[in-house]
């Protein structure tokens, strides 16, 4: 096995072999592990398409592409998605901006060319390719991708820094819509000339800024689903495909000791009911059931009251006599946990201790009294504020 401290960041490419070395090499030592900078990846590069030609396709009405904009001198970053016009180019500065423009390679058969020497990659791995038009100190700003990419320097120059830390922090700048790092401390820094290439696997924090002139980078970037759309896509795609008349059942109930619980008997059936959900834990499995089993079909959830109650206020109203009254569109769940329990309300979750979990799935009427402990009355303010419970004053007599 290679060892990582011994594998070069920086090589020298040809016409033969444009990563430096062979595709099998780059895949077993640098793909998805450890970026890559190819010195003349591709010799004598001329950028298949021009500025004049990428403002064009901006200007497509279904072209995706973004103009930004840095004001250096106060920081301030602006972002207009297009379509473009000729007038947003017009108003243009000098210098720090630059044109985004995704999916070239749909537009354009030259770009669309390139994908040729990426053949050694599954070809539903490839994503699309982007390039980016900047005048000098254009760029978008330091940030991280969470896919692989490789940058072909196409027009002029661009200086790349980049941070190969793996703890390094990957937090957002709030105050703009770019996602741009609020720390960076790049460890390698380079100028990248025409036909230069760096590789970036997924989340290496990195900035690149045109210099001295014009300049155009080809990005040639990878298909990555997160978890979170692959998961999504396939429960919809079984959920097309699945009879209605399969649904959760429980032959095997006995009488319910502990009111809206949702306990380990119900959680074998789920695991019955869904095999792909096998592999979740029970946190994982509660959390989820508990917040879909309490949504109602038609969307009806209660209203929470115009003006917060203080939980002064509560207890001094609990203490004159009055009750909580269970909204009537409040659906409620509980089930235990490793501290304390869960109450789900309305595709909400609530920590709470179980015996108050269970009264509250228990009655529709709740009379806590004047000796309601301060843990229990900051549940009960919560769901009230939220409209799950209502607070029902005693009638004078």
């Amino acid at each position: 096995m290679t060892k990582a401290s011994a594998l070069p960041i920086e090589v020298r490419g040809s016409a033969k072999q444009p990563l430096g070395m062979s595709p099998a090499q780059f895949l077993r030592d640098y793909w998805q592990k450890r970026p890559l900078l190819i010195r003349q990846a591709f010799p004598d590069f001329v950028s298949p398409i021009e500025p004049d030609e990428l403002a064009g396709l901006a200007l497509e009405e279904t072209a995706l592409s973004r103009l930004i904009i840095h004001d250096e001198s106060r920081d301030r970053w602006k972002v207009k998605s297009g379509p473009l016009t000729e007038k947003d180019f017009a108003s243009t500065p000098n210098k720090n901006w630059t044109l985004l423009v995704q999916d070239v390679d749909k537009w354009d058969a030259d770009v669309a060319a390139l994908l040729e020497d990426f053949r050694f990659l599954p070809s539903w791995r490839l994503d699309d390719i982007m390039a980016s038009y900047a005048e000098p100190g254009g760029g978008v700003g330091p940030h991280v991708d969470q896919y692989d990419v490789f940058l072909l320097q196409g027009l002029g120059q661009r200086h790349w820094a980049i941070d190969t830390n793996p703890d390094a922090p990957k937090d957002f700048r709030p105050d703009i819509e770019l996602k741009q790092l609020k720390v960076f401390e790049p460890d390698h820094e380079w100028m990248l000339e025409p036909g230069d290439m760096l590789y970036l696997p997924p989340g290496v924090p990195h900035d690149g800024t045109a210099f001295g002139g014009p300049c155009l980078t080809i990005s040639v970037g990878m298909r990555a689903p997160s978890q979170a759309e692959l998961t999504g896509d396939l429960a919809d795609y079984l959920a097309e495909r699945l009879p209605d008349e399969l649904r959760y059942t429980d032959p095997d109930l006995a009488p319910t000791k502990s009111a809206g619980e949702i306990d380990r008997a119900a959680l074998a059936r789920l695991r019955e009911a869904l095999p792909f959900a096998a592999s979740l834990d029970d946190t994982t499995l509660t959390d989820w059931f508990g917040r879909f089993i309490t949504r109602y079909r038609n969307a009806q959830v209660p209203v929470a009251p115009e003006k917060e109650l203080t939980e002064a206020a509560l207890r001094k109203q609990l203490d004159g006599g009055a009750h909580l009254l269970r909204h009537p569109w409040a659906r409620m769940a509980w089930a235990r946990g490793k501290r304390g329990a869960t109450l789900f309300v309305n595709g909400h979750a609530y920590p709470a201790a179980a015996e108050l979990a269970e009264r509250l799935c228990d009655a529709r009427k709740l009379a806590p009294g004047k000796t309601v402990a301060d843990a229990e009355l900051a549940v009960l303010l919560t769901l009230v504020n939220d409209g799950h419970l209502v607070v029902h004053k005693p009638r004078r007599r």
